[in-house]
């Protein structure tokens, strides 16, 4: 019990530790100008390449690389981890929400450290065909978190896969690696080709999605016994989602990075309170997976009919209920609300006060802002009710 508690204490403090040092000592700055011009350097030499690439343009190649821009993006976790949840491959659906979690956080907190540009458009020729993409747009380049999240989610998925069936025959093991290679290739280059990302944006995003992926495979095991059956598991996991909102470092220019890791975030912490809540009746390794006799397609299907349009009920409710009430409890409170979408400023008030610094300084307004994202204001209840299986 003691370890326990100590492990936890030790982890928050040294977090918050670090938010003061790096603080004290403008680790950003120091970061950023070690770093900030030799990325924009190479993304500036990189733009003939992707002129080259561009050069090839096609409808079908356009088409073809703005759907698998879909891939691992905010659209396509809403539609696949209920997925996972309802298949009764819930191990699989909890490991893969939360290493997307820590791809989201880690990639958009580089984003912003170095402040990299993007491909100068034009010359280059950016396509932007959904509102996601306008507003990917509007984020620092460096590195790819496309490539990055599809090197960890390919890479998890195969390494699930595998382990679950047992398979240890090495041409099914090159199959899949060469298959989890093609779809990562595939992203990356459309990143390119869509005028998104430079070459060293994508090369960075596949780095370092090596390096996440092969820590996460190291501490899966642990991590996922945690989230079932340790202590203190939601309150330490509330804890920790606070005190990272603050070791995040301040961009250059203001960008939309920060609201999203702030929204997955939010889509972790509720996975795991439901996790910890309900692993015993729904998510336990003995639960029904899909096409057994226990769980057949059409049950799966009548999962899908009441799982789904209950998750957009829910986030659509919860959402328009935090749009009226968030404005009275700050308004009543004191507190400068401010939004970047669709709740309005209080009391006139937008000014921040950016505590500079280290990764661990954030725009803090004065005495306090709470940003929203008219997106996500929903995602943590909605995730919570995915995380309960439909009967």
């Amino acid at each position: 019990m003691e370890s326990i508690l100590s492990w936890q204490v030790i982890s928050l403090f040294g977090i918050v530790l670090w938010i003061m040092v790096s603080s004290f000592f403008n680790v950003t700055q120091k970061l950023r100008s070690l770093t900030q011009q030799w990325v924009t350097h190479q993304v500036i030499t990189g733009t003939p390449l992707i002129l080259q690439i561009q050069s090839f343009q096609h409808g079908f190649l356009d088409t073809l690389f703005s759907v698998l821009s879909c891939a691992v993006s905010v659209p396509f976790y809403t539609a696949f981890l209920p997925l996972l949840f309802w298949s009764g491959h819930s191990k699989l659906a909890r490991q893969i929400t939360l290493l997307m979690a820590v791809c989201d956080y880690s990639g958009n907190l580089i984003k912003d450290l170095v402040s990299a540009p993007r491909p100068s458009c034009p010359p280059v020729r950016r396509i932007t065909s959904t509102e996601d993409e306008k507003e990917n747009a509007l984020e620092y380049g460096l590195p790819s978190s496309h490539t990055l999240n599809t090197v960890c989610f390919s890479g998890y998925l195969l390494h699930y896969v595998l382990d679950y069936t047992q398979n240890r025959d090495a041409s099914v093991i090159l199959a899949g690696v060469a298959v989890a290679c093609l779809f990562v290739g595939l992203v990356g280059l459309g990143r390119i080709y869509l005028g998104m990302h430079s070459p060293v944006d994508v090369l960075g995003g596949f780095i370092i999605g090596l390096v996440i992926l092969g820590l996460w495979l190291m501490v899966h095991q642990y991590v996922d016994a945690f989230v079932v059956s340790g202590q203190n598991v939601t309150s330490y996991w509330a804890t920790l989602s606070f005190l990272l909102l603050f070791a995040y470092p301040t961009p250059e220019l203001p960008t939309p990075s920060f609201e999203y890791h702030t929204a997955f975030n939010g889509v972790a912490l509720g996975i795991v309170s439901g996790i910890q809540q309900t692993y015993l009746q729904f998510h336990h390794e003995n639960v029904p997976r899909i096409f057994t006799r226990q769980l057949t397609l059409l049950i799966f299907m009548r999962r899908m009919v009441i799982g789904i349009p209950t998750i957009l009920i829910v986030k659509l409710c919860s959402k328009n209920l935090a749009k009226w009430v968030l404005p009275v409890v700050f308004n009543t409170l004191g507190i400068p609300l401010r939004s970047s979408s669709y709740i309005p400023a209080i009391n006139g008030s937008t000014g921040t006060r950016v505590v500079s610094g280290g990764p661990g300084s954030i725009s803090i307004p004065s005495p306090w802002v709470l940003k929203v994202r008219s997106h996500y204001t929903a995602v943590l209840p909605a995730t919570i009710a995915c995380a309960y299986e439909v009967r």
